[in-house]
């Protein structure tokens, strides 16, 4: 059988770039689970009495795996140890998770969270430089002027703050949120509006919701949180603006904003 050269040399030709480009990507591996909680300083801002508060997040490298560090040599602030920081970090990135209030005279001083998960020690350093100082209102796409509005995050209660729930008679407690927004940036056709992400913060046990994500209809939301078993537990709700300014905009500290219901969960006598 008579070989065609022209549709020879195409193929060999095919080949070699197809294996020169796969040579040349970067290949980005998923990991679904075993891998560590990288910490994040996100920046400070200050409050009107002249104090700051220090912003920090996360990174949890796994797609899947929601990993559990509790306070201690494994997940602690130097200095101070406790300074209010998560013990359950969900899955990927997670940004102005929490605050750590310093008194104006901080100075250079400096704070060191260290997590470590899964045989994987990571580290980040906070201070008040100045390059690190957040500006609210030129965080937001189109607040570079002083003559256009920004986008500020929405306003949010959550009721009860505090509750104690007896196992195994009532393991849960139904949350319920109260959110406005500002309605900025003014955008034409159909908007997402606002949305709750629900999740635990602290706590010994499994939490489960029966609406982990849910959209806030007139400003409403709630949600079932079941326990798993006895302890002090902190419930996170995360309210979005739905204006896509937090969605992986580096640098950008709106708009969504974090509250917290403190729960007490304790075995029936």
């Amino acid at each position: 059988m008579k070989q065609n050269p022209l549709i020879f040399c195409a193929v060999a030709f095919a080949l070699l770039w197809t294996t020169g480009s796969a040579g040349s990507q970067l290949v980005q591996v998923r990991h679904w689970s075993g891998q560590g909680i990288a910490p994040v300083y996100e920046g400070y801002d200050m409050n009107p009495d002249g104090s700051f508060n220090m912003w920090f997040g996360y990174m949890n490298r796994n797609y899947e795996e929601e990993v559990d560090i509790p306070i201690g040599p494994d997940n602690n602030f130097e200095p101070g140890g406790d300074r209010g920081q998560p013990t359950h970090f969900m899955v990927r990135r997670h940004k102005d998770v929490f605050r750590v209030p310093v008194p104006k005279d901080f100075g250079s001083q400096k704070l060191v969270w260290t997590l470590r998960a899964h045989g994987q020690t990571a580290q980040v350093s906070g201070s008040l430089n100045p390059v690190w100082m957040i500006d609210r209102l030129r965080t937001t796409r189109g607040g570079n002027s002083e003559k256009v509005n920004s986008n500020t995050p929405p306003v949010v209660t959550i009721d009860p703050q505090e509750q104690t729930v007896l196992l195994p008679n009532s393991g849960s407690v139904k949350l319920n949120l109260s959110a406005t927004d500002d309605g900025l940036p003014k955008r034409a056709g159909k908007t997402v509006g606002m949305t709750v992400i629900w999740n635990k913060y602290r706590g010994p046990g499994a939490v489960s919701f029966d609406s982990a994500r849910a959209p806030l209809a007139d400003g409403k939301a709630a949600a079932v949180a079941n326990f798993s078993e006895p302890g002090e537990y902190i419930i996170q709700a995360v309210v979005d603006d739905g204006s896509g300014e937090a969605a992986g905009n580096f640098g950008y500290h709106c708009c969504w904003t974090n509250v917290q219901a403190r729960i007490t969960v304790k075995t029936s006598p």
